[in-house]
Formats: structure tokens, C-alpha cells, sequence
């Protein structure tokens, strides 16, 4: 075997060098800046530490800070290594388990001792402080292949029987690796991770908080302690991340939504909103946005049942992917007996329904369709309910009922493409008329585990590319990317990415381009030849689930709706008794144009009620005393702004009437 290895950079030149040469070495000999600056490598495109030896020939691209996802992931998994280490360093006993970098920082789940019991909040400041001693060390961060009855060994003779238990379980001809940091702590991790601990910026890091956690994600299982934290390249970007996350939390919905009295949730039903009158008046005024969207579109609104047979799940194939996220019902009059069970076990299932699609799909096969009736555009505001489990539930956000702006396009093979390209203009009016002006179109492509002949992929795929392209959306404005293996088990799909006013992202929109639930379900058409075809199914929501998206409102607007969407489109209040009667007519003038008025005629301060109705995100105050009664007029103070105008209160009725109409009404 030859001693000399080929390696080509990015830039097309290549040199020989000797085979078991590191990365770190190449950069060195490129130069010293380089070498101080490289964190990583990528071998044919795979992120590797950048001390570990070339053994072949390949392709080497350096990773610096400039590369920020790939270095984001390399310190984040080492932040969570060198947390792992300050809390056995701080709390001998604790056993390790697992430790991922997450989308803005890094988790560890630990085994407290049974002495100490979980962790605590207030311990943060101390673990931060050992952690940065770590860091300060600069300790080597070591690769090393272990055989597996010696690393299993090792493991359950330190105590750490969690380790133990996982190395047992991996695949027999996996490599067992770990990383030691040092000369002694260590932890069992397939890698990468940064040459040593001083690599890390101390003061880019911070432990936010401690939740309790299950040993494998099953609640069956022994419960431990996570300890979270964000980490980042440097002190600037944590500074930023920090502000994000109070920005964040003086916008969390579930605060605002108990402020202004939208909606709430409680124990008795888990995962379902309970909407007030001024939530529900959001939901309605979107759902009337939405409903004149789709019928400008040539869609047909239809409805279908909650509950269907498990045999259709099984046919369409849910039954078998999907039946531990569906809510299952005994087809059957339950035992009201007080003795025996409640169900029998003859009992036949049924289910609540998890999505709509199945329903779609016998609707079209409701007599016989003609290729002349294609495409045929279905749309359902429909109800749906997915058991998710208790700890996932997250407000209005995640949920077990929730209303899509479901919709399914039955259209020919030569049809999908401009199908999907309208539907993408649609959305796209949709998002800026809704006040979001960025958004990302991400190209899911097929998993491991899926339906359908690689020939069907292949196809469909290819049409939604081409769809965004016809589009104009497959560009950096837009954020185009592709993703693989993160398609839907029957097809692939179109995502859309909302940013929000503080910078996150939101995957909302959707299409996907389906034939194999066409197939399962026997769906068919007459085509011009005479003979059936199969229609192609096109699955697509806009908005998500109305609970999930006005979750998203709320944060994005801080509750201070466009006037056109608030539940109270202003308030008039009085500052004297006096001027009462003249603000029941002007309410009554108001109501009679459409806009949504209260009335405040409380023997109070008028300072006192413009800081509540402020506080209530009311856009408009139109504040009336005897000056204005007599005159006719109203001071109008606007929500975040200082100050206030005088004007005749029809011209104010006539302006406020152009706020309070939806943006595609307005012309």
C-alpha cells in the first residue's frame, strides 16, 4: 500500500502527503493564520475532528468560524461535553447519559445521586463557574476506539450503568468511540468534536435552566435531570441571543393571551383551546381571510366527518405509520355495568381523525370524474385531533385539536406543475398580507422508510423544483434549500419558513405532491382516451392549524394586532360624565361603519384608562370630553405612539373604517 495519500481542497489544487497526515497538519503547512483558525474538517463532505488521520485520498475543506452552522454544532456538542465533565467534576456519583447540541445551544441529561436528589436552578452559576475552569485549561479533546466488552466494563465498573446499557444495545459491528478531555474524564460520543477545550469562548456560553427527563424519552423509565444551556461562537452573539430570548418572552402568547383575554387551557382538556370571545373573534376574522383566499382561488370548501372505520386508516396507510399519535374509539355501547370492562375485546376501532386527506379522497370518489374536471381544488377547515404526548404540548403552539386550512388538489400528471406554482403565489400574498414579508421555501425529499417506486420520487421531486423555479422562489431571497430525507412518508413536499419580527423561524406552509394515496385509496378518472387514471393528490395548508398560526400572530405583533385583525378595534372613553351620552353615539357610529367599538365610561382618571386600554393593545382611543361633544370631534391617541390628534368624528370614523378592512378587501 502506498504511503502517500491524494488530498484536493476546495479551490481544485491537491497535494501528496504522507498517508496518517491530520488536517490540522495541512492547515499548518498552508499557514500559521489558517491553522489557528481552522476548528474542524470536512472529509468528502462529512465533519471530522481536525486531528484525526487521512488514511485514502479525498476531498478536504477546512471549517472556521466563518463556516457557522458546521461550527455552531462543534461547539455547542463540546459546551455540552464540558458540562457533563464540571458537574462529576462538582457532584461525584452523578451518572452521564446523553449531552446534543440543540437548534440555539446544548442539553445533558444526568443521574443526580440519590443524596443529592435533582438539580436545582440556583446551581447554574456554580457548574457555569467549573465549566469555564475546564475551558481556561485548554484540555486535548481525544478521540478513541474502544472494544466493546472492555468499554462496557469499564462503564458499569465507574458506576455509570446508563452507559453501560447504551453501549450494550449499539449494532455488533459498530465502532465504539469515545472522547477523553485530558487524561481522564471521558464520555462515549461518535464525534466530532474541537481539538481541545480552549478553543471554546468562556464568556459565550450560559446554563439557562434545569427540567426533569425520562432515560431514553420513556416515561416508564428512571427519571433524571436535564440541565440546558445556549452556547455560541463568541460573547457578541450570546449578548444578541439573550436579548432575542427576552424580547421573546415579553412576547410569549400564553402571557399575552391571558392579557388581553384571549384563550385559555387547562388540565381537563389537555391539549385543547378554550377561546374567548376576543380570541375567537381573531380566529373568525382570519378564518374569513382565509375562506375568501381559497374561493378567489377556485377552491370547493367541503366537510368530513371527526371519526372513521380503522379500516380506512389501514388502507391509507396511517393505520400502520401513524396509529400512536391517533386517538383510538371502541365501535361498540360501553359496559355501563359497574363490574367487568368497560370495552369488550370484540370490540371494533374506530378513530378521531388526524388529518383529513383520507376524507379527501372519498369525497372525489363520489361518482365519476372526467379529466375535463380536473384540476379540482378541495378545501376543508377541519378539525382535527393527534395524541401528543403531555410534555410536548407547548400553549396554543402545540396541541391536541387543532382547525387546518387544509386543502387538496386532484389534478393530471400535466398539470402539477402549475398547480403547485399558483399555489406558491398564493401563499406568498397570503404571508405579506398577513405581515410577513420573509419567508424560506425548503424542497423536503424522500426518507429512508417511504412508499412508492424510486421512478415516483424521482418525478415528483423534480416537479416541485420546477415549480419553485417557475415561481421565482428558488433563489437566496427566498431561502431555497434542499433537504433530504425530510420528505412525508408518501411524498415529498414544499416547506415554507416564516421569519417573525425578533428573527425566528416558523415552518408553517406546506405542499406535496402524492401518488400513492391516490393508489391505496382506488381515487381514478376517465381520461381523454377513455381509459382511468389515476389523479395525482396535491396536499397543502397555508397557515398550518389556526391555533398554531395565531400563536405565531400574537408573538410576532407583541398583541398589537393590524387594526383590520384586533378583537377591539378601538375604545372611546370619556373624560367626563357630561360627555357621556355623545360616546354612546359615537360607538353607535362606529358599530353602524363596521369597526369593532367599546365604549369606557367608568369614573376614572383618563390616564388611568388609556394606560389599561394601552395595556389591552387596543389600536385606537378616541378620548371625548365636553369640548369634543359640543364640537363633534374626538381625540384620537394611537396605540405606541405619543400624543393625540383632534378631528370631526366622522373623518375619524371614515379612517379608522380603512384600518379595520382586511388588507384584500382594501381595493
Amino acid at each position: 500500500m502506498s504511503q502517500m495519500i491524494r488530498v484536493t481542497l476546495p479551490d481544485g489544487s491537491a497535494r501528496e502527503v504522507v498517508r496518517g497526515t491530520t488536517a490540522a497538519q495541512i492547515a499548518a503547512d498552508i499557514g500559521p493564520g489558517l491553522a489557528k483558525a481552522a476548528l474542524a474538517a470536512k472529509i468528502d463532505g462529512e465533519l471530522r475532528d481536525i486531528t484525526r488521520p487521512l488514511e485514502e485520498d479525498t476531498n478536504l475543506a477546512l471549517v472556521t468560524s466563518r463556516d457557522e452552522a458546521d461550527a455552531l454544532e462543534l461547539f455547542r456538542h463540546d459546551y455540552a461535553h464540558v458540562l457533563a465533565e464540571a458537574v462529576q467534576n462538582l457532584f461525584p456519583g452523578t451518572q452521564i447519559t446523553f449531552g446534543p447540541s440543540t437548534g440555539d445551544g446544548f442539553y445533558y441529561d444526568f443521574a443526580p445521586t440519590a443524596e443529592h436528589g435533582p438539580f436545582r436552578d440556583d446551581e447554574l452559576p456554580l457548574i457555569e463557574e467549573e465549566m469555564r475552569k475546564i475551558i481556561a485549561a485548554d484540555l486535548p479533546l481525544t478521540r478513541e476506539v474502544w472494544e466493546r466488552d472492555k468499554l462496557i466494563a469499564k462503564w458499569a465498573a465507574e458506576g455509570e450503568t446508563f452507559k453501560a446499557e447504551w453501549a450494550a444495545e449499539l449494532p455488533q459491528g459498530e465502532e465504539l468511540t469515545v472522547y477523553r478531555s485530558g487524561e481522564g474524564w471521558m464520555d462515549m460520543c461518535r464525534g466530532p468534536h474541537l481539538a481541545s477545550t480552549g478553543k471554546l469562548d468562556p464568556a459565550a456560553f450560559k446554563l439557562t435552566r434545569v427540567s426533569g427527563a425520562y432515560w431514553r424519552g420513556d416515561q416508564k423509565n428512571a427519571q433524571l435531570s436535564r440541565i440546558y444551556g445556549t452556547g455560541w461562537l463568541n460573547k457578541k452573539q450570546l449578548a444578541e441571543h439573550l436579548v432575542r430570548l427576552e424580547e421573546a418572552a415579553k412576547r410569549d402568547h400564553r402571557k399575552i393571551g391571558r392579557e388581553m383575554d384571549l384563550f385559555h387551557l387547562q388540565e381537563e382538556a389537555h391539549g385543547s383551546v378554550f377561546w374567548h370571545p376576543k380570541g375567537y373573534r381573531i380566529y373568525r376574522e382570519l378564518e374569513a381571510y382565509m375562506r375568501r383566499a381559497i374561493d378567489g382561488s377556485g377552491y370547493q370548501e367541503v366537510k368530513t366527518p371527526q371519526v372513521m372505520d380503522a379500516k380506512q386508516w389501514e388502507q391509507s396507510g396511517h393505520w400502520g405509520k401513524y396509529r400512536e399519535n391517533m386517538f383510538v374509539i371502541p365501535d361498540e355501547i360501553p359496559n355501563i355495568e359497574d363490574e367487568g370492562p368497560i370495552v369488550s375485546d370484540g370490540a371494533e376501532w374506530m378513530a378521531l381523525k388526524p388529518m383529513n386527506c383520507p376524507a379527501h379522497v372519498l369525497i372525489f370518489r363520489q361518482g365519476m370524474k372526467s379529466y375535463r374536471d380536473l384540476p379540482l381544488r378541495m378545501a376543508e377547515m377541519g378539525c382535527c385531533h393527534r395524541n401528543e404526548p403531555h410534555g410536548a404540548l407547548h400553549g396554543i403552539m402545540r396541541v391536541r385539536q387543532f382547525t387546518q386550512d387544509d386543502g387538496h388538489i386532484f389534478c393530471r400528471e400535466d398539470q402539477i406543475v402549475e398547480e403547485v406554482r399558483a399555489f406558491c403565489q398564493l401563499l406568498d400574498r397570503v404571508y405579506r398580507e398577513l405581515g410577513f414579508e420573509k419567508y424560506a421555501v425548503k424542497l423536503a425529499l424522500r426518507p429512508e422508510k417511504r412508499f412508492g417506486t424510486e421512478e415516483m420520487w424521482d418525478k415528483a421531486e423534480a416537479e416541485l423544483r420546477e415549480a419553485v423555479q417557475r415561481a421565482g422562489m428558488a433563489s437566496d431571497d427566498y431561502g431555497w434549500e434542499e433537504l433530504p430525507g425530510e420528505g412525508a412518508f408518501y411524498a415529498p413536499k414544499l416547506e415554507f419558513h416564516l421569519t417573525d419580527a425578533i428573527g425566528r423561524t416558523w415552518q408553517c406552509g406546506t405542499i406535496q405532491s402524492d401518488r400513492v394515496m391516490p393508489e391505496r385509496l382506488d381515487a381514478s378518472y376517465i381520461g381523454e382516451d377513455g381509459e382511468r387514471h389515476r389523479p395525482v393528490m396535491l396536499h397543502r395548508a397555508i397557515l398550518g392549524t389556526y391555533e398554531r398560526f395565531i400563536g405565531i400572530l400574537i408573538e410576532h405583533f407583541a398583541g398589537r394586532f393590524p387594526t383590520w385583525l384586533a378583537p377591539v378595534q378601538a375604545v372611546v372613553a370619556t373624560i367626563v360624565s357630561d360627555a357621556d351620552a355623545y360616546a354612546k353615539d359615537a360607538v353607535a357610529q362606529l358599530t353602524a361603519a363596521g369597526i369593532r367599538a367599546d365604549i369606557d365610561v367608568r369614573n376614572e382618571k383618563i390616564n388611568y384608562k388609556v394606560r389599561e386600554h394601552s395595556l389591552a393593545k387596543v389600536p385606537y382611543l378616541l378620548v371625548v370630553g365636553n369640548r369634543e361633544a359640543e364640537e363633534g370631534t374626538v381625540a384620537i391617541r394611537t396605540l405606541g405612539q405619543d400624543g393625540q390628534r383632534i378631528m370631526p368624528l366622522a373623518e375619524a370614523i371614515a379612517m379608522l373604517k380603512g384600518e379595520a378592512t382586511p388588507p384584500d378587501l382594501r381595493s
